[in-house]
């Protein structure tokens, strides 16, 4: 039995149920977030979670910046788009 990190200052735990439960909850939880399509959100996952909400988070657009964490945590913030881009810069001479 773990914590979900459900918001900030909000976990929840599940008593008696297993691992798999657990990560199918905090995969939920990430999908509906996907779902309303906020533009920006951060979460602490397990580690164990991590491919599965990296693959769904590219199916719905999003992409993923690692905060921190530990062995068993990870902080991840999801962020709806491409990464912007550098703009292309072009060299212009002066006349004169």
């Amino acid at each position: 039995m773990r914590h979900i990190h459900l918001d900030d200052g909000l976990r929840l735990r599940f008593p008696g149920r297993s691992e798999d439960f657990d990560q199918g909850v905090e995969i939920g939880m990430i999908a509906v977030l996907m779902d309303q399509g906020l533009s920006e959100f951060s979460r602490w996952i397990a580690r164990s979670n991590l491919s599965q909400v990296e693959a769904i988070a590219k199916q719905m657009g999003y992409r993923l910046e690692e905060a921190g964490g530990d062995e068993e945590w990870v902080d991840i913030t999801f962020l709806y788009g491409t990464a912007k881009s550098k703009p292309k810069l072009k060299l212009v001479h002066s006349v004169g």
